[in-house]
């Protein structure tokens, strides 16, 4: 019998980035303790899953994905990862690589997210998680980026 984790210790998510590396690590693992872990402590944090409705408050958060784990953990892998970051919050878009067993056999989906994160006297906690359909085997693409060496 397995034991549920321990949800990490604060230290552990001393920037957004660690937060977010903890995020998608259990929904990979179908941790449901340490995903809600990583959320800050507060009434209105939010979520949005694709399609879906949107979701406040830690209880209706941990509800919704103790339901999507009761089908197993998202084997979820973040690309394509833009961040903005001020004093005290980061917000970062990305797309979301997610590998699906359909009956043709094997696909890719793909998600685009945005997540929201708070520096918090625990450290930084995610607000808000905002998850858009995207599509079928195709990775997105953006409109307008930005070329990585500017001349």
């Amino acid at each position: 019998m397995t034991r549920p984790s321990k949800p990490p210790p604060a230290a552990l998510m001393s920037s957004p980035e660690d937060t977010e590396s903890q995020f998608y690590e259990a929904l990979q693992q179908g941790d449901i303790d340490r995903l809600m872990s990583v959320w800050a402590d507060d009434d209105e944090i939010a979520c949005i899953h694709p399609g879906g409705p949107r979701v406040i408050g830690a209880a209706a958060i941990r509800a919704s994905f103790e339901a999507i784990f009761a089908n197993g953990s998202i084997p979820v892998v973040p690309e394509q990862v833009h961040r903005l970051q001020a004093l005290g919050s980061a917000v970062h878009h990305l797309a979301e690589r997610i590998s699906v067993q359909t009956s043709e056999g094997p696909r890719t989906a793909w998600v685009l997210a945005t997540n929201v994160y708070l520096k918090t006297a625990q450290g930084w906690r995610l607000v808000l998680h905002h998850a858009s359909p995207g599509s079928v085997d195709q990775p997105p693409t953006a409109v307008g980026e930005v070329p990585a060496v500017l001349h």
